[in-house]
């Protein structure tokens, strides 16, 4: 999945930190949820302005995150 069409950052909303479609949640409340143990049907219904791509976006950047880290590590 391609999140960076999805996946935005603006130095000035939520303290520059990435954020679905320019809104105020960010890719680390959706995966904070996620790890908390919430279903995507659970955070899509609490937030319904999400879409299931959005958390799929969410998964994604974290894996290029997670990926591009250990390469520099590596």
């Amino acid at each position: 999945m391609d999140y960076r069409r999805l996946i935005t950052i603006e130095p000035g909303k939520r303290a520059g930190k990435p954020c679905i479609r320019g809104m105020r949640i960010t890719v680390y409340d959706v995966l904070d949820y996620l790890s908390s143990g919430m279903t995507h049907q659970e955070i899509l219904s609490e937030f319904p302005y999400l879409q299931e791509e959005d958390i799929l976006a969410c998964l994604s950047y974290a894996a290029d995150r997670e990926r591009t880290t250990l390469a520099v590590m590596g």
